[in-house]
């Protein structure tokens, strides 16, 4: 019978070895997490300017994706605006005071509660919205933002629940409206004169209902 070397059966012994401790070594990313899909939809209509299409992602965030479809299922968003727009970084909406024509009310609104964070690592980059939150832990609620340009600052910050697959010109074009930079008619980075207001916000289900679990 043949014998294997013994240099050799050491070499493909520590080869496994090794092989095994780099996979129980490997880190898990929010972007493993991410199923192939298919994935709940929202659409949001942006009055005089267009829709944005955001595919939402309950693998990292799904609390974070019920809330958002159960405040849009509800019309909790109809009318509200996007009252901070900052220019290549991001735009935040989701006050309900946004609604009410004094514009000092606006930005610490929300429906009455909070939710958990559920910090990732998923990158805010172009397009991806993230819920916003009050400068504490767990105090986020109604508001989100949609990343303008890469802000790499936020990861782990903020909690990542979706991003826009259709739209992103519109997300540009909300950029590049007037803004009240310095608050002088109300809170600063407002849209002013003319208001970026949310028509809708509709939910398209096509997933296997991972938010709901």
């Amino acid at each position: 019978m043949q014998r294997t070397p013994l240099i050799l059966l050491v070499a493909l012994l520590l080869a496994a070895c090794g092989d095994a401790v780099v996979a129980v070594e490997k880190t898990v990313t929010a972007a493993d997490l991410i199923a192939e899909g298919p994935h709940d939809h929202a659409i949001i209509e942006i009055r005089d300017i267009g829709s944005i299409r955001i595919e939402l992602l309950p693998e990292i965030a799904p609390r974070a994706v019920k809330n958002f479809m159960e405040l849009a299922e509800t019309d909790f968003y109809a009318g509200i605006l996007f009252h901070r727009v900052i220019p290549g970084f991001m735009m935040q909406a989701g006050d309900p005071t946004s609604r009410d024509p004094d514009p000092r009310l606006v930005g610490g609104g929300g429906p009455g509660y909070s939710i958990p964070d559920e910090f990732s690592d998923f990158p805010h980059t172009r397009g991806v919205v993230s819920m916003a939150n009050k400068g504490s832990r767990d105090s986020g609620g109604s508001q989100f933002f949609i990343v303008h340009q890469d802000s790499p600052w936020l990861d782990r910050q903020f909690s990542v629940f979706g991003r826009v697959v259709e739209g992103i010109e519109v997300v540009d074009a909300i950029g590049e409206i007037e803004i009240d930079t310095y608050g002088r008619y109300g809170p600063t980075d407002r849209p002013y004169p003319v208001s970026v207001v949310i028509e809708s916000v509709r939910i398209e289900h096509t997933s296997a209902g991972i938010a709901g679990t």
